[in-house]
């Protein structure tokens, strides 16, 4: 018999039949449901037994955080009322500036805001393609000058000594110039663990499992109370800065091994058309090599900087108010809010999810960008 087409038209022997659509249930909505949830009879159940989680959970979840939840600036009395049945999120409200920025003068608080605003204004300037160029490197310089300018003061402000620095703004500091300058120096470390020098080799190697191999409270423990042990007397060296600096070394071991496994990732015919072309190390190293394993090294690098970012609430221990000590201490040291540190803690955990959530969404971006080598 001769085969019939759509329209049952007869189609020429050894002709191809005409490609038809996919069956409706295929397509859409329902389509997507069973290929992802009801593909097979576990899964099935196993879609039915979440919903039915999620549709208890979900309403009285909703109850407490949103509808009876107490809103705006409330005295403490309103949250006392509705406890046990709403959040109270009051307390975000009353105990923000705290929050936000730590024991910085009050009345000076206006400095510390203006900084988050900055920074964040470069991270968004810097994510941006059409401001890769020359003049970014200006605008960093002359956006961190003003930070800084406005954080210590000096020049028409008054002056505010890094000890009464805290909040998000710590948090920012110690991030953007951990992630800045670690990076560089991950990158030497990971060439230099990978050099033909042995003693450059073995140094490196050195440095990045024995950094590698203990715990950033130790390397900031060391860096405020061992190392003022072997500074000279009289000599005292910032406390924030000593914690900059131990984060910045911490990082740049685990920077050198996400570069490192980039580099280990470049093909090796890649090395060679570059010594064909007689390109010397630093030429190759910088215009054929890096570029690659850069590229292959964005999720793991930018783990590192999520890391980061979280672990700078762990600079408390020498005594430093970030964002997340803040937080603590804004309800721990009044008893009228203390019982709503809940709601307190979860306004921290929205902060420090928006920014590593942009981190890891700017990263995919990235690398898809990357991947079609298209220019924006």
């Amino acid at each position: 018999m001769t085969p019939l087409g759509p329209s049952s038209a007869p189609v020429p022997a050894g002709s191809a039949l005409p490609s038809l659509p996919p069956p409706s249930e295929a397509q859409g909505v329902v389509g997507w449901l069973r290929r992802n949830l009801f593909s097979s009879p576990g899964n099935s159940a196993l879609t039915l037994i979440l919903l039915a989680i999620l549709a208890w959970l979900v309403p009285k979840a909703l109850n407490w955080l949103v509808f009876e939840a107490v809103w705006g600036p409330q005295p403490v009395a309103a949250c006392d009322a509705a406890r046990g049945k709403g959040a109270c999120w009051a307390v975000v409200w009353e105990k923000f500036r705290f929050m936000m920025f730590g024991v910085y003068p009050f009345d000076q608080q206006w400095r510390p805001a203006l900084v988050i605003a900055v920074l964040c204004g470069l991270l968004v300037i810097s994510a941006m393609k059409r401001f890769w160029r020359p003049a970014l490197a200006a605008i960093w310089v002359a956006g961190l000058a003003l930070a800084f300018w406005l954080m210590g003061g000096g020049l028409g402000l008054t002056p505010v000594r890094t000890e009464q620095w805290g909040g998000l703004p710590v948090t920012l500091i110690l991030s953007i110039f951990g992630i800045g300058l670690a990076f560089p120096l991950g990158i030497l470390l990971a060439l230099g663990r990978r050099s033909s020098l042995p003693i450059v080799r073995s140094l490196s190697v050195i440095y990045i499992e024995v950094v590698r191999g203990v715990p950033l409270i130790t390397v900031l423990f060391m860096a405020s109370v061992m190392f003022a042990l072997f500074m000279p007397e009289g000599l005292r060296i910032d406390q924030l800065l000593r914690a900059q600096v131990a984060i910045i070394l911490f990082v740049a071991a685990y920077l050198a091994e996400a570069v490192r496994g980039g580099l280990q990732a470049v093909p090796k015919g890649q090395y060679e058309a570059a010594e064909a072309l007689g390109l010397p190390y630093w030429k190759t190293t910088g215009l054929v090599v890096l570029p690659q394993a850069l590229k292959i090294s964005i999720p793991p690098v930018v783990n590192s900087f999520i890391s980061l970012f979280k672990d700078t609430s762990l600079v408390v221990i020498i005594a430093i108010y970030d964002f997340a000590y803040a937080v603590k201490k804004a309800t721990e040291t009044d008893f009228a809010w203390k019982k709503y540190f809940i709601e307190a803690f979860l306004f921290s955990i929205v902060v420090y999810w928006i920014f590593c959530y942009a981190m890891s969404k700017y990263s995919q971006w990235l690398e898809r960008d990357l991947a079609h080598g298209t220019r924006r």
